[in-house]
């Protein structure tokens, strides 16, 4: 067996793994408010969620493609599987320390500062196609600040049309309604983070010259879609306390504007083919929501720290993947 289709063939189980830690990493963000406010059991919430983590991740390929393509050029990178490999443990690592400590940090920083970095040590900075790359980043950053716009206006809507209703039944009816909204937001996680991992392993096919295109081979999307839903079965109760109650004490019709805001946010970017941390826009969502309700509700010191995880996710991740990148070059040519 060639050193290519080793590389390919442990590239092609790495992603794999990246889906199935980003599906207990990320899942809890998905399903922490229905949790949180008792609309849905653990269990329940959890199967809910790898159902519709699954269905989501087989709809769309729009995000992978650009991940495939728009961060760097496939068909010109240099040393493209060794790079590839490099991405995936640094992203792996990552995700796996925040998930450790519960910090819900995010999984699309962590991969795609991870393929810039690695990228960069493999050719310089010439090697990053500064277009996409600048788009995919305005991605990232704007879309927690929608999110936050978004929760704010939800739940002042839902607060001006049912002031006048009974608080019991309120609660009761958006219980009810939080299981669609936990399912539609694990469905929009589905069709948005799965697709990166579909786009890593595409990348590496491309630059190994296993594939002349873009496209998104069905194998990929099953692949990618069967570890999202097992990873998404484990759950990760950590960052559900994190996400479900340090950043504001919910209720069910916060967490219903939370979870329908969210979900509008990640499938309105994978209807423009753009990656996004479901992360962000969950969490920031849910910051809205609150500051809607009242501002001193919202612990705007939890609030920092994820925030401050966020900002040094991408440039810690890009160092990391440089570093691995070198290490694996000194021993595979």
């Amino acid at each position: 067996m060639d050193t290519t289709l080793l590389l390919i063939i442990c590239i092609v189980i790495l992603a794999l793994a990246f889906d199935f830690i980003n599906g207990f990493h990320d899942t809890a963000n998905a399903i922490a408010t229905s949790v949180s406010t008792r609309a849905l059991s653990p269990r329940a919430a959890i199967l809910l969620a790898a159902s519709m983590n699954f269905i989501g991740a087989l709809t769309f390929t729009g995000v992978a493609k650009t991940v495939s393509k728009d961060i760097v050029d496939p068909f010109t990178l240099q040393n493209g599987s060794i790079v590839v490999l490099a991405a995936l443990l640094s992203a792996i690592a990552w995700n796996l320390i925040t998930w450790y400590y519960g910090i819900p940090s995010s999984s699309s920083h962590a991969l795609i500062g991870s393929i810039a970095g690695a990228a960069i040590a493999s050719a310089g900075t010439g090697a990053i196609n500064y277009t996409g790359f600048i788009k995919i980043l305005e991605a990232l950053v704007i879309s927690p600040f929608i999110a936050l716009a978004v929760g704010f206006l939800m739940m002042s809507l839902f607060h001006a049309i049912f002031k006048n209703f009974s608080l019991g039944k309120t609660n009761r009816g958006f219980r009810l309604f939080q299981i669609f909204t936990a399912a539609l937001q694990s469905y929009t996680h589905g069709t948005n983070d799965a697709q990166k991992a579909m786009g890593i392993i595409t990348l590496a096919l491309i630059a190994g010259h296993y594939q002349t295109s873009t496209d998104i081979p069905m194998w990929v999307r099953a692949g990618a879609a069967v570890s999202m839903g097992i990873g998404t079965s484990i759950g990760g109760w950590k960052i559900i306390k994190t996400v479900g109650g340090k950043i504001m004490k919910l209720q069910p019709v916060n967490g219903a504007a939370a979870d329908l805001s969210s979900a509008l946010i990640i499938f309105s970017f994978t209807a423009l083919r753009l990656p996004v941390s479901t992360t962000h826009v969950i969490s920031s969502a849910i910051m809205g929501v609150g500051a809607a309700k009242r501002v001193k509700g919202v612990k705007w010191g939890v609030a920092r720290r994820i925030v401050i995880t966020w900002i040094i996710t991408l440039p810690i991740s890009a160092l990391l993947a440089g570093l691995i990148y070198k290490l694996i070059a000194l021993f595979i040519r």
